[in-house]
């Protein structure tokens, strides 16, 4: 779930459109720098990147203004510089998330320093060979969760994905180790011989990963606002069809880097989820605001480290008519 950017023509341009640019490249000069030098030299070199790409990408700077902005609007007692320092701050928080990706496939992340909080809601699932829907976040970095896993084979993950924007950035990943590219599937659209497939692995005791964050790929895409950060914003209702197609329990997974690590959280969310048809859209409402609160909580942990370089509260041409409200984006 890589993110690599390049300018938009408007602020409310979908995520998905919004392409990589050579920064992939001099991400693997930084890369080299860190295995020579350590982490210090590295972030030296990362600032003069960092202030080239701001100044590049209008869009990106924008939104990560705004989105600071309201972070301090919520909580004024947190030491978030305003105006431009902010902003490098945020993208260098994101440099040093690229970095950690790279690390982590290349076998140089200290795994030792993971924390994981309310592991054991998902190790009493594995034991009990029962599977689950994990909804992830653009906080943090959800490599960790992968990379991990490596290290319990009992448990298995498939994540969905859209990374068709990020090509490069993946590749540079695989090339580091090509199981980076393993148990990844594309959802630009959702056939139903994906469903079926999804459904499969759940009912052999394995967990399928969606992003709760985003706006589904789609020229009309399915969305329910909720509160965030004092404001509505769209969020995607497929993470809450797609559990009730598969008829598993549903968990939240948030990931954040510490100071000399990084921590892993999982939260219960509903042991089942099922949408009857008359209810269907207060049901979405309530999901996706639960959602919203536990996102902002953990955002106003640490808030550099979230993610979404694009006008998040921006209102798509949203459907939720009956023709396609049985195929979760």
């Amino acid at each position: 779930m890589s993110e690599t950017l390049k300018p938009a023509a408007e602020s409310g341009r979908h995520w998905a459109h919004i392409n990589e640019v050579s920064f992939v490249g001099g991400m693997r000069l930084l890369f080299a720098v860190f295995r020579i030098f350590g982490r210090w030299p590295f972030r030296l070199m990362l600032y003069p990147v960092l202030l080239w790409y701001m100044v590049r990408n209008p869009v990106a700077r924008a939104a990560s203004l705004d989105y600071l902005a309201r972070v301090r609007r919520r909580r004024p007692d947190l030491c978030i510089p305003s105006g431009l320092s902010g902003a490098l701050r945020h993208f260098a928080a994101f440099g040093e998330s690229l970095l950690d990706k790279m690390l982590l496939w290349g076998g140089l992340f200290p795994l030792d320093k993971v924390t994981v909080s309310g592991g054991q809601i998902v190790t009493d699932a594995v034991a009990a060979k029962r599977g689950g829907l994990l909804i992830c976040t653009h906080l943090g970095n959800l490599e960790l969760c992968r990379v991990a896993g490596r290290n319990h084979p009992e448990l298995k993950l498939t994540v969905l994905v859209h990374t068709k924007h990020a090509q490069a950035f993946n590749r540079m990943l695989a090339q580091l180790d090509p199981r980076s590219q393993l148990d990844l599937i594309q959802v630009t659209e959702m056939t139903p011989a994906t469903a079926v497939l999804l459904a499969e692995k759940v009912a052999r005791g394995e967990f399928v990963v969606i992003a709760g964050d985003r706006v589904p790929v789609s020229p009309r895409p399915r969305v329910v606002t909720a509160d965030f950060l004092g404001a509505e914003a769209p969020f995607p209702v497929g993470p809450y069809v797609l559990a009730s197609l598969l008829e598993c329990p549903t968990y939240l997974m948030f990931s954040q880097r510490t100071r000399d690590g990084a921590t892993l959280c999982f939260e219960p969310f509903r042991e089942q989820i099922s949408l009857p048809r008359k209810q269907r859209e207060q049901l979405f409402s309530e999901l996706a605001a639960d959602y919203a609160a536990r996102l902002e909580h953990h955002c106003l942990q640490t808030p550099l480290q979230w993610f979404n370089f694009y006008d998040f509260w921006a209102q798509p041409q949203t459907s939720l008519s009956p023709d396609n409200r049985h195929a979760p984006h």
